[in-house]
Formats: C-alpha cells, structure tokens, sequence
C-alpha cells in the first residue's frame, strides 16, 4: 500500500458509540479538510468495510460489542499486513498498549489524549511512523520484562495473553482451541505458562486478576 497524502486520506473508524466516532471526525476534519471516513459499530461491520474499500488507516477501539479489539487487530494484520492500525481506547496503556504493539498495532492512544494527541498520531502514522505516547515510550525503554513496576501480565506471550482473556471470559479449553487454532492440550500448556507466570494457584486466581484488571 502506498503512503497516503495526508488531505486525501481514507480513514475506517471502528467504535461503537456514534458520538465517539463524530467526536473523532470532528477533530480529524480540522487538520485534513478531504478525509473520508468510513465507520463501523464492530468488527463484522469492520471487515464488510475492509473488504469492500481500500483504506489507509484503521482507527479500531478495544471495547467492542462482538469481539475483542486485539483480536480484531489480529485478524486484520493477517489479512492486510500493510494497512496501519491505531488503537483508540479508553483502557489505559498498562492494560492493553503492550500487547496491542506487539501485535503490530502502528500506535497506542487513550481516549484522554484525543484532542491534543489525535492529529498527531494520524499524521504520524500515515507518513509510515509508529505512534506511543512519552509514557508508554519510557517503560518500553526500560526492558517491561525486568521492570518490576510494569503491570505483571505484560511480560506474557501474545498467545498466553489471548489464553488469558478467553479463559477470565469463561470459555472453555475446546472452545479456546477451536478459536485460536489449537489443540486443547496445547491451550492447557498455555494455560499452566500463565498461571506460573502469574505466580497463581488456580484458575479462579486468573479470572479474578484479569477481572480487576480490565482485561475482559
């Protein structure tokens, strides 16, 4: 995919409150006048749009009504290597922005920072830059394996991580594997990393940290 000019720029934004998406709109119209957007409430909406256009961003929440935003973000670095993907999100960066980098996310920005940082991260990321906050870039710089003030589920693989989450979400170890592609006692395998990792003794340990944590 080509770099896009940054006035003719072709933006799909997937987030499920209409208001976000004009309060997004708004902001980004006033900084590139030829924009076009497309918008999607969730992730089908958001692969019927990817598959019909061609895009140069994808602005994508993690709070969606039908699938989990990193899993999105997953499916479409997959499927469209080359398209950029900023994730736009109300969870903090401890939760999620991690995670979200190494699954090649082309930027983290909380909802927070919108207005100050929204322009700046659009343009940087369609001029073929990646996108973090000083914050976020300060605990990278510090190694977030050995940094013992990072959050501890931070230092999980991507595939622990994904186990993580579908387990906390209640889902069984058939239904995890068929989701991820495994086989059960490959998920089981994953599932006793995080729970070493984690320094828990049960599963219910695991549900509860991810719980209080935000992670589902």
């Amino acid at each position: 995919m080509s770099k896009a000019k940054p006035n003719g720029l072709r933006i799909l934004l997937t987030e499920d409150h209409a208001s976000t998406r004009l309060g997004i709109k708004q902001i980004l119209q006033d900084e590139f006048p030829r924009v076009v957007f497309g918008e999607a409430g969730g992730a089908r909406e958001t692969r019927a749009l990817l598959e019909q256009g061609c895009w140069d961003l994808l602005i994508l929440d993690i709070s969606l009504p039908d699938q989990h935003g990193l899993d999105v973000l997953q499916e479409v670095k997959r499927l469209q290597p080359p398209l950029p993907v900023l994730i736009y999100s109300a969870h903090p960066e401890d939760q999620f922005a991690v995670h979200a980098l190494r699954a090649h996310a082309a930027g983290y920005l909380t909802k927070e920072r919108a207005p100050e940082e929204l322009t700046i991260a659009v343009r940087t990321i369609v001029a073929g830059g990646k996108y973090i906050s000083l914050s976020l870039a300060a605990r990278l710089a510090k190694g977030l394996a050995a940094d013992r003030t990072g959050q501890p589920h931070e230092t999980l693989s991507e595939r622990e991580f994904q186990v993580l989450r579908l387990t906390a979400a209640g889902k069984p170890g058939k239904t995890i594997a068929s989701e991820l592609g495994l086989s059960q006692k490959t998920v089981s395998t994953y599932r006793t990393r995080v729970l070493k990792k984690l320094r828990f003794d049960s599963v219910a340990e695991l549900v509860q940290y991810a719980v209080r944590h935000g992670l589902v």
